[in-house]
């Protein structure tokens, strides 16, 4: 069966547009498939090989039904839905090799939400109004490329011609490239990691590579973290070693870079080993100095501008214990092996000795009271090192890997 590329959006107002970008596709020599989410029509002006009420009926409704109904953002929500299970469909049986839309909000919103069940590496590319400021709700934790439109989505024009004709270009290359899979046989073990923690996380990666481990690192920035949940469930590791835990200290002190209250999940669903470390959880998130909420100014909380963009505000002995006991609940309904290790000399290299956030009295409360409620038969282990030393990534390896040999 020959794959093609499948081109998704609302033929009815944007049909001469989508014109250009189906002639351009096809001047590459690969052949394209056509799918409409307008709810309104259809276009003539090139064959449509799956049209939207079929789309439609793959979220349980109909055409006829939606315009009845007449609501734009119930309907909005049933293409989004349908196109997503038609475009699983689609690349669950092997009939295409990359996806592309275009669009304004509504636009991008379905073709979005199409691509983000599709696995990373496979090619998705998006056109689009919104490619500029926060576009996580459209990506999500998928490598969705969003294509900078410059001008609205509103006719063929110098500027417009030239975009989607490039963007065809891109997609075709994505479409056409072949990945070399390098120790493909190797097991993979995935990592959480951040500025504070990265020399812990180098390390340990370094020693699982000697042992014949393929390591996947994860930047806990919110994002990083839900990839890492999401991937996790999808079955790609055979061991989580959550080094940096850090998106609960912005999840219950209130940062920008929270993972949601589903993080530390993924593992412990899978049945899995899963090492926690309580890794960069003496910092809260915000951008710069400004951003900081004034209440939290006001009140005296220790804030750290790490750089101009990031500023860091230490977590205090209330927000330590509430993360300690969503630790031990998380370990707690985990299927498979779950440990703690805590370094009894930071979390962090601010919290190292001497340095801004160093307070190591908060950082015992949190590891006391991950203790006092875990249930029988986890293990909390601690060692007197800061994170980032040698000996505490020589010790995480050596406990993840004895949960592995046991499992």
């Amino acid at each position: 069966m020959k794959q093609k590329i499948l081109m998704l959006g609302t033929f009815d107002t944007k049909g001469r547009e989508f014109s250009l970008l189906y002639d351009e596709v096809l001047k590459h020599g690969i052949e394209v498939m056509t799918m409409n989410t307008g709810v309104m029509g259809t276009t003539q002006i090139f064959p449509v090989d799956i049209e939207a009420d079929k789309v439609a009926a793959a979220a349980g409704s109909s055409i006829a039904a939606l315009r009845e109904k007449a609501d734009r953002g119930y309907a909005m929500r049933i293409m989004c839905t349908g196109a997503q299970k038609v475009v699983d469909q689609l690349y669950a049986q092997g009939k295409i090799c990359a996806v592309i839309g275009m669009g304004g909000g509504g636009g991008t919103s379905i073709a979005t939400t199409a691509m983000r069940n599709l696995p990373v590496g496979f090619p998705k590319v998006c056109i689009t109004t919104l490619a500029s400021g926060d576009t996580s709700e459209y990506v999500g934790t998928k490598d969705i490329v969003l294509f900078p439109s410059v001008v609205d989505i509103c006719g063929v024009n110098q500027f417009s011609r030239k975009i989607i004709t490039r963007a065809a270009g891109a997609v075709c290359g994505m479409a056409a490239s072949r990945i070399t899979e390098n120790n493909a046989d190797r097991q993979i073990i995935f990592i959480s990691m951040f500025g504070n923690s990265t020399q812990c996380v180098e390390q340990c990666a370094r020693l699982l590579d000697e042992q014949g481990y393929d390591t996947m690192i994860f930047h806990a920035t919110g994002t990083g973290g839900r990839a890492m949940e999401e991937l996790t469930e999808e079955g790609y590791p055979v061991a989580v070693l959550d080094i940096t835990t850090t998106e609960w200290a912005d999840e219950v002190g209130g940062g920008v870079l929270s993972a949601g209250t589903a993080r530390l999940d993924a593992p412990g669903k899978m049945g899995i080993p899963h090492l926690i470390v309580p890794g960069c959880v003496d910092m809260v998130n915000f951008r710069g100095m400004a951003s900081v909420p004034s209440v939290l100014k006001e009140s005296g909380r220790q804030l750290y501008e790490w750089n101009p963009m990031v500023t860091l505000m230490r977590t205090n002995l209330e927000e330590n214990i509430k993360m300690g006991k969503i630790f031990a609940e998380k370990a707690n309904a985990a299927k498979g092996p779950v440990k703690f290790l805590f370094p009894l000399r930071g979390v962090s290299i601010l919290d190292g000795e001497g340095q801004p956030f160093c307070d190591w009295e908060v950082d015992k409360a949190l590891y006391q009271t991950v203790k006092d409620n875990l249930k029988k038969g986890i293990e909390a282990v601690e060692i007197d090192a800061n994170i980032n030393d040698l000996e505490f990534s020589q010790k995480s390896v050596e406990i993840l890997l004895q949960m592995l040999n046991q499992k």
